[in-house]
């Protein structure tokens, strides 16, 4: 069981000893902690925070807690239900709110839940804004109002419509190319909020053969939600069995995306932004961003039209900082996070779905002809358990001295500029476990560079 707090919010199993796993205690303390952030940070008296969840079991409870909370404060607040992450980041601006909370634990197993916090740009916080919610939950520094001053509370259904109807007006959406292709798509939506929204979005694009696996949303999530290809074994015989054109895999929160290839195998999570953004810079010239974690196929793609892909650490708010410094027209990370600023500076799941099947619509090609004509590069992504006496530091710096003379970015954790690609270790942020990601021309380099690595962690 475990319980993690960080910038961008706190994250933990469900039930347990209060400061272990995800309590109602602490669900409390930094719902209230959020809450008097809002606060601190707005002159006006009236503030609102809009809330939206995702479809585990825990989610009503945790929503219920953290709605009470905030009233408590006197704040009001917009519940939308069940919504995706990227539909209630649309929706803080579209209200003009002052923040959301969104609650979810994301790609994590059904048992762990999470508030993931926004500002009042429907964007994750900052370091600095989610160090300051930390404090004042540590210090537990809130004041709750009297019975006659509570927050008043209003459920808002309409946002994942105005979600769908906010990508269909994108410009580089072609809802007739789409139309046109008669696609016939398999859908895995882990049995959560995606298999409320994605069948609606594939419908207003204009698919009409749409084959569902796991789109009842009741949080009995039917493999581990990480869409990765040994997670997805059922939707790519799904696609293969029914004849599909495509499979579409979101995570429960619906800003993970993934594709399957007709012929059953993965399009690669890793593609899913390179795909989107070859597409993209077609159409708009300008740079990239993905994390050091992303393939290199980026940098290769971007170059291609004449612009530059610019790295950032790890983390939708590094990226989106780096996306508005360096004015990117498409940015993201390679677990299928893909960022379309022309929407929102969020990944978007049903953005990048859109504007992918109107890349496959206009390319006339089938899916994993598509693949081909990108760079080819594996990425191997392996992990380890880290103990609490494990000393993170220490294990950079035995990496270091077995890598010495190469390049190193020392912005998130320790990546390594290698002969054959590069590799990085860090430590994870919504996991107590450290991720090393390799990067090759082949599986077996990608894989060899990654067990050196691990060599020098084990080593005793």
């Amino acid at each position: 069981m475990a319980l993690i707090k960080s910038i961008s919010g706190i994250r933990g199993t469900i039930g347990g000893k209060p400061g272990e796993c995800l309590s109602p205690v602490d669900i409390v303390k930094f719902a209230a902690a959020f809450g008097t952030w809002v606060q601190k940070r707005n002159k006006t008296k009236s503030l609102r925070v809009v809330i939206g969840r995702d479809a585990r079991k825990s989610g009503s409870m945790v929503n219920n807690l953290v709605i009470t909370t905030l009233r408590n404060l006197g704040i009001h607040v917009t519940d939308l239900g069940m919504a995706t992450t990227p539909t209630v980041e649309l929706a803080v601006t579209g209200l003009k709110a002052d923040g959301g909370i969104i609650i979810t634990a994301s790609h994590n197993p059904a048992e762990w839940n999470a508030l993931k916090l926004l500002n009042e740009d429907g964007e994750f916080l900052s370091s600095d804004e989610g160090m300051k919610v930390l404090d004042i939950a540590a210090n537990e520094d809130f004041v709750f109002v009297s019975n006659d001053l509570t927050g008043s509370l209003e459920s808002d259904g309409t946002w994942g419509a105005k979600h769908i109807d906010q990508i269909l007006n994108l410009k580089l959406v072609d809802i007739k190319a789409i139309k046109a292709a008669h696609f016939t798509v398999a859908i895995d939506c882990i049995n959560s909020v995606g298999g409320i929204i994605l069948p609606q979005l594939l419908r207003a694009l204009g698919v009409e053969n749409i084959i569902e696996m796991n789109t009842t949303p009741d949080g009995n999530f039917a493999h581990n939600p990480e869409p990765l290809p040994e997670n997805l074994k059922g939707i790519s015989e799904l696609v293969v069995k029914g004849k599909a054109d495509i499979g579409i895999v979101v995570d429960p929160d619906v800003d993970r995306l993934a594709f399957v290839c007709e012929d059953g195998k993965m399009f690669g999570e890793e593609y899913t932004l390179v795909a989107v953004s070859d597409y993209i810079l077609k159409n708009t010239p300008g740079n990239t961003v993905s994390n050091l974690s992303s393939t290199r196929a980026l940098s290769d793609v971007t170059a291609k039209y004449g612009f530059k892909r610019y790295a950032s650490a790890v983390g939708e708010v590094n990226v989106v900082e780096e996306m508005k410094k360096r004015n990117a027209v498409i940015g993201g990370e390679g677990n299928g996070g893909v960022i379309y600023p022309e929407l929102h500076y969020g990944r978007d799941a049903l953005a990048g779905t859109a504007l992918f099947l109107s890349s496959l619509a206009k390319s006339e090609l089938k899916c994993s002809a598509l693949l081909k004509l990108f760079p080819a590069y594996v990425i191997a992504k392996k992990k380890l358990t880290l103990s609490q006496t494990d000393d993170f530091s220490n294990i950079i710096d035995e990496v270091k001295k077995q890598f010495k003379g190469h390049t190193f970015d020392e912005r998130d954790g320790l990546w390594i500029e290698h002969q054959y690609g590069w590799v990085q270790v860090r430590k994870s942020n919504t996991e107590p476990i450290m991720r090393v990601y390799a990067e090759g021309r082949t599986s077996l380099e990608a894989g060899n560079l990654a067990d050196s690595v691990i060599a020098v962690v084990k080593k005793p």
